[in-house]
Parts: structure tokens; sequence; C-alpha cells
């Protein structure tokens, strides 16, 4: 099994991390993992709203210092 992508969304404010993560998994196929780095404080109530929003599984979601890395599942 491959490594997921990582988007580096750090230092970009809401919308725009959800965006970069929406773009990036159209391409996907179901069940592909992909991980989205993130310091907005936005993001943590943005990206679980976008995944139930586009059935997609927030796998989990890691707290790396004033990032967060959110694992996401596409459904």
């Amino acid at each position: 099994m491959s490594e997921p992508e990582i988007i580096d969304a750090v230092g970009l404010l809401c919308p725009l991390p959800v965006l970069k993560l929406r773009k990036r998994m159209k391409p996907l196929a179901p069940g592909d993992v992909i991980v989205l780095r993130a310091d907005d404080p936005a993001a943590v109530i943005d990206v679980p709203h976008f995944c139930a929003e586009a059935g997609h599984e927030l796998v989990e979601t890691v707290e790396d210092g004033a990032v967060t890395l959110y694992r996401v599942r596409k459904g």
C-alpha cells in the first residue's frame, strides 16, 4: 500500500485548506486516503463538516504542535 498524498495547507486560512482538499480528492478512487496538514483553527470544524457533506471518512485527526493532520478516506 502506497503512502497517502500530503497536502500542505499550513499558513492558509479558511476556506483554502478545505478547498485544496476537495480539489485534490476529486481524481482519487473511492477508498484512497489523503492527508491534509493545516494550522487554521477553523479547519478543526471545516474538515469534519466537509467530510460529512461530501461522503468521505475522516479517519483520524492528529495534532503535531501547531499543525493538525487530517487523514481522509474518499467515500
